[in-house]
């Protein structure tokens, strides 16, 4: 079966173009576009922008998938800066959806640089051209994760977007958020555009602050999170101001049932023996129905 038949470009309302992936049952990206969403929800939250002054800049990019997050982290930085040194550790479990992007031509609009740096990346795994350097680790994140940890790398910005929970919860429990966490620069941001009560259980539990990024195409927001030097959720919930403070809402989501975390002690269980785990731990426990709470606040906002 070659690359193409795989995955099937999909138009986005900006005009950029995404996959549909048969195996997740998940495009990659929202339908208002992939273009935006990789600015909006990944590089501005990051504060790439502000960090492009530094002489090094580290990224780590978690389901590196077709690109879109670094071609646009690359974009606003050398904006902002075009001598500053990047280094780039992707993590994707596919080879052939980056390699399928660029066969598709999904980037022909971008500039020639970025082109040339996201081929090489997609059929060479690795970049080494001043100012950048570059690669790509293919496997289970799970696995490669800990060689990222191992070899010191501390990312300046994290862009952590696997498939959602529910398709893909291996990437989302305690376990490998405490990971990214270790590899994150004490100055660091990570974001995702998932605002799980699950996730966000597991950023706060892997020591980290955690505040709301603005909806992009969707009513839902997307989750900042950061070191703190203070302890204690309150305060890990109290650290961002506006506009990425959590609501009253919000912050109630994180008391009910929903933000039961997932978990995989040793980084290897199947997905399905990670919800089953998540449902076992949700029976058992005392928080509030999430369905209350969703009722509580409905009639709040009738």
């Amino acid at each position: 079966m070659s690359h193409s038949e795989n995955f099937v470009p999909q138009l986005t309302r900006d005009g950029s173009k995404t996959f549909f992936s048969q195996e997740f049952g998940e495009s990659f990206h929202s339908h208002y576009g992939a273009r935006q969403e990789s600015f909006f929800k990944f590089v501005e939250p990051t504060q790439l922008a502000l960090k492009a002054n530094k002489p090094v800049l580290r990224l780590l990019d978690v389901c590196y998938g077709l690109g879109y997050n670094t071609a646009a982290a690359l974009e606003k930085i050398w904006q902002v800066n075009p001598n500053c040194n990047v280094e780039i550790i992707g993590l994707e479990l596919n080879l052939a959806v980056p390699q399928t992007a660029i066969v598709e031509h999904i980037f022909d609009k971008w500039n020639r640089d970025c082109r040339e740096i996201l081929t090489q990346l997609a059929f060479e795994s690795q970049v080494q051209k001043e100012p950048l350097q570059a690669k790509l680790l293919i496997g289970d994140a799970r696995k490669t994760i800990q060689q990222v940890c191992d070899s010191g790398f501390r990312a300046d910005a994290i862009f952590l977007d696997p498939f959602s929970p529910p398709q893909c919860p291996h990437l989302w429990t305690v376990e490998f958020i405490k990971h990214l966490a270790l590899c994150l620069h004490e100055n660091g941001f990570l974001a995702t555009y998932s605002c799980a009560a699950a996730v966000r259980t597991a950023l706060l539990t892997s020591g980290l602050a955690i505040g709301s990024t603005p909806p992009v195409g969707r009513r839902s927001p997307g989750t900042i999170a950061t070191h703190t030097p203070t302890v204690g959720e309150e305060e890990s919930l109290a650290y961002f101001p506006p506009p990425y403070n959590l609501s009253q809402q919000e912050q109630e989501h994180l008391h009910t049932r929903a933000a039961i975390p997932y978990r995989d002690p040793q980084l290897q269980d199947t997905p399905d023996i990670i919800i089953s785990r998540r449902k076992q731990e949700q029976k058992a426990c005392e928080l509030e129905p999430t369905s209350h709470w969703r009722k509580r606040w409905r009639s709040k906002i009738l």
